[in-house]
């Protein structure tokens, strides 16, 4: 048995009107309602304002008796003092709705959005959208002529989108193409990062509120900042200029001046008025690096100028505006710093609401990979000379990214400087194993100045890279207790005291030194390391 077919509209109060025959020469959108042959109206539930619109009502009922007597119509009163007010046309029509008894299972239901304001239309849509009206919307159109014997067209529109997968996919393809954006197009593999940007790109798009970037120097701060930006303006939420300053070189009486800018003759020099970098942020993006580093009178000022939007220039008696985002960006531990008094409690307060920490290179080993090859491409692009890794150079050089060795104490910064030195030094555009080996060794002598060489390296060289960490580890201790050692037999009982108890027979020597073989070091080496 198929459902009954339910339509809830308003009247129209200029639509619907109209007196005499010449109304029959009108399209009337209510009353058009039950002239399509295609869609059999069973119900009418007219909205209406009898104290005001009480005859207009009526003749749209007798109208729509006369051509759809099939039809029941419901006339409802309902008064609402000013039809413009959102608030008091959305609560009237939320408690009709509340209190009507559908039937969902016997009855399909419209909602008739041409009639009413168009603050009430908008009210219409919440409802259904939200589910509060178990239904779809039903838009009624007039005819090309008018004519009162043409009905028009019509249409349904349910905003259940998981009915329509063509819509679902193209917004979620939109937020994966907002999070590359955020990712610089790199395909990264580490969870936990992919997890933090995919909430970055949710908040950067809902909120206004200040974000806060922790992390290492090189982590990539600025370049998120940046890549934020872009995402908002892209999103048509920002049409002024991104605006960056590392605040550890602000100093001085010259800081106040640059953030907040200065009135003419605020100070010996100050020739002319300067804008500061707040107000060329207006109606767009800050960002402010090394925040930890600005004084306790830049940050007072500050924070005025985030909760208030105006603040005052050097040397001015008024107050300037600028309406700006802020992302800050610190290396260092700003609780640490409010506790050392370096820093601002309640600035801090105000910036702790998105706080995110960006993790460096050593902690994304997984993600070494990608990045090579965006830093390769990079500057291909830049210098238009295509370069490549050979297929033995590139796995060498992943081998030893990923190593305990490979310290990135630079993170992106050092990964980037790297991938330039091999690119500019490759031979017809190939990266070899000659190139890659010199690589590895600037980087180990960056990383590793010679005083603080391991022991390991002095004594394995390239090969100490090579080792497992569990091998590495247990041979820098077998190393240290040989090099404390005044004979090979004395390292051998101080490394196998336990184990050389449950034997009949021991030779503490012997099984040092084979272990010592399958590494290719022996006991006189190492002595020779100690002595020198």
């Amino acid at each position: 048995m198929a459902k009954r077919q339910v339509v809830f509209g308003l009247l129209g109060t200029q639509l619907d009107a109209g007196t005499g025959p010449g109304r029959w020469e009108k399209w009337r959108p209510t009353v058009s309602l039950g002239m399509h042959e295609d869609f059999l109206l069973d119900r009418l539930e007219l909205l209406s304002d009898r104290r005001r619109y009480a005859r207009v009502a009526k003749t749209v009922v007798e109208d729509l008796a006369q051509i759809s007597p099939e039809t029941e119509v419901r006339d409802h009163d309902m008064y609402i003092a000013d039809p413009w007010d959102f608030e008091s046309v959305y609560a009237t029509l939320h408690d009709f709705v509340r209190g009507y008894a559908f039937k969902p299972d016997e009855e399909d239901y419209y909602i008739h959005i041409t009639t009413g304001t168009h603050v009430a239309q908008i009210c219409w849509f919440l409802l259904a959208e939200s589910r509060h009206f178990p239904g779809r919307l039903l838009q009624t159109s007039p005819p090309r002529k008018q004519s009162g014997s043409d009905p028009g067209s019509y249409t349904i529109i349910d905003l259940d989108l998981s009915r329509y997968d063509a819509i679902a996919q193209r917004f979620e393809q939109q937020r994966i193409e907002d999070r590359d954006l955020l990712k610089s197009g790199i395909a990264t593999r580490n969870a936990a990062f992919n997890r933090m940007i995919e909430q970055i790109e949710t908040v950067a798009t809902r909120s206004k509120a200040p974000m806060l970037l922790m992390g290492p120097t090189g982590a990539g701060k600025s370049q998120l900042a940046k890549r934020v930006f872009e995402l908002k303006r892209q999103k048509h939420q920002l049409p002024g200029r991104f605006v960056e300053v590392n605040c550890a070189t602000l100093r001085g009486d010259g800081a106040m001046s640059a953030l907040f800018g200065h009135v003419k003759g605020a100070y010996t020099g100050a020739a002319a008025d300067r804008a500061g970098l707040l107000r060329s942020a207006d109606k767009g993006l800050l960002f402010l690096d090394e925040i930890g580093e600005l004084g306790l009178d830049e940050q007072a000022l500050l924070l005025r100028a985030l909760e208030e939007k105006r603040f005052p220039p050097v040397g001015g008696d008024k107050d300037v505006e600028s309406d700006f985002q802020l992302i800050a960006g610190t290396n260092r531990d700003l609780h640490d710093a409010v506790r050392a008094g370096r820093f601002r409690d309640d600035l801090l307060a105000r910036l702790n609401l998105w706080t995110y920490r960006l993790p460096g290179l050593a902690e994304r080993i997984e993600d070494i990979e990608p990045n090579l090859e965006f830093e390769l491409e990079r500057w291909s692009r830049e210098q238009r000379q295509r370069v490549a890794f050979n297929r033995e150079a590139r796995e060498r050089y992943l081998r030893f990214a990923a190593s305990p060795e490979a310290a990135w104490s630079g993170n992106f910064r050092d990964l980037g400087a790297s991938v330039m030195r091999m690119a500019t030094l490759a031979h017809a555009g190939r990266i070899g194993l000659d190139v890659v080996d010199e690589e590895i060794a600037r980087l180990r002598r960056q990383w590793r100045p010679a005083e603080d060489a391991s022991p390991l390296t002095a004594l394995l060289g390239a090969r100490a890279a090579e080792l497992d960490r569990f091998d590495r580890v247990q041979l820098e201790d077998v190393v240290a207790v040989c090099a404390r050692a005044a004979s090979l037999s004395d390292a051998g009982r101080t490394l196998f005291a336990m184990s050389r108890t449950q034997r009949s027979s021991v030779n503490d020597a012997d099984r040092l030194r084979k272990y010592l073989a399958r590494f290719d070091v022996d006991w006189e080496r190492i002595r020779a390391m100690g002595r020198g």
